[in-house]
């Protein structure tokens, strides 16, 4: 539905984004994520016609967007700071699009009411923007980019700006919204826990391209490079030898074709723990067939809610991280045995500097 080929992106001298490829299908949630300035927002930019590519094409349903007007693309975006009418009630600022487009006025009227009632917000219609609390503005703000129901929805750092409270109920609401409105979208952020909450496919971004792209379980149990991994929050990484038949791990040998390898070479390789790999073992209990054992001094213990987050130095020099869930939680300064399935060691590609 959407194809991104070759794209580059400048200002100026400065290549921002760099031979971009990108698709979305028909009705997906793609989530853009990666750090800020590698040119997530740029891109979106990019795609609505208010910035010029340097080479590259972009294909909305077949047709090329080259040379047409931001209004005449059929593309929505929600800016990160809003940019909403300040002194305008509600109503005024979600019927923008719809009268750009040139409905008449019961229509509008039906665009807005539908539109607030999709956000969660019915019967703010008369209130002023300038008396909204900043999630009530958030909503106003996705409202009006959904009012002219684009064919192509693009929402840029719609979270960012908000506090994690709200962060989070408000993550709880949008993919009902996304899913209601059944249009495509395109949703840019930093923040890995919101790709993975909303996204059908995430493509991780890094200096201007694609690092790697998939639904959010081949991410998170698959990262290709340590970038990724790191983004993604799966730590630690660290550094391995392995040859065609076997990985070398600083708490034994374990045969290659039983860890998960995402096209690692010989010699020295990194490697992350997947999710869950990690996990403490009691005293007594002897290691299964396919776990390592692993020795280690608890350093810190966070409290994260519903369990604790301990944070381990090991024996062999390594910093680990793992959850304490029920019974009695280790104190700083205990010594604890760890088991680490060898299906969970992921070896990752090479990741050259750029």
């Amino acid at each position: 539905m959407l194809t991104i080929e070759h794209l580059t992106l400048a200002y100026g001298d400065t290549v921002v984004v760099e031979d971009l490829a990108l698709s979305a299908a028909d009705g997906e949630v793609l989530c853009v994520l990666g750090p800020s300035g590698c040119g997530k927002s740029t891109l979106l930019r990019a795609v609505a016609g208010l910035e010029p590519p340097v080479t590259g094409t972009i294909h909305l349903d077949g047709r090329d967007l080259a040379g047409l007007r931001p209004d005449q693309r059929d593309v929505g975006l929600m800016f990160q700071e809003h940019a909403l009418f300040p002194h305008r009630t509600v109503a005024e600022n979600v019927a923008f699009g719809p009268r750009v487009h040139g409905l008449d006025r019961a229509a509008v009227r039906q665009r807005v009411t539908e539109a607030l009632a999709l956000v969660g917000l019915a019967g703010t219609e008369f209130r002023h923007v300038d008396e909204l609390s900043g999630g009530e503005r958030q909503r106003v703000a996705l409202a009006r980019a959904i009012a002219p129901r684009p064919r192509l929805l693009m929402l840029d750092e719609p979270l960012g700006s908000l506090d994690r409270a709200l962060q989070t109920r408000l993550l709880e609401d949008l993919p009902r919204v996304l899913s209601e409105l059944g249009t495509t979208v395109v949703y840019v952020t930093h923040d890995q826990d919101e790709a993975l909450s909303l996204a059908d496919r995430i493509a991780v971004m890094r200096a201007g391209r694609i690092e790697q792209q998939g639904t959010p379980a081949e991410l998170w149990r698959g990262p290709r490079t340590a970038f990724v991994a790191g983004f993604l929050g799966l730590d630690p990484v660290f550094e391995l030898q392995a040859d065609a038949t076997t990985v070398t791990t600083p708490w034994g040998r374990v045969p290659r074709a039983e860890v998960s390898d995402a096209g690692a070479g010989t010699g020295t390789v990194t490697a992350v723990l997947l999710p869950d790999a990690l996990r403490l073992a009691p005293s007594h209990q002897p290691p299964a067939d396919d776990e390592l054992t692993v020795i280690a001094t608890v350093v810190t213990r966070r409290f994260q809610g519903d369990h604790l987050r301990l944070g381990l130095h090991t024996d062999s020099g390594h910093r680990l991280q793992v959850a304490a869930w029920r019974g009695e939680v280790p104190d700083v300064g205990d010594t604890v045995r760890l088991a680490i399935e060898v299906t969970g060691l992921h070896l990752l590609a090479d990741d050259p500097d750029r």
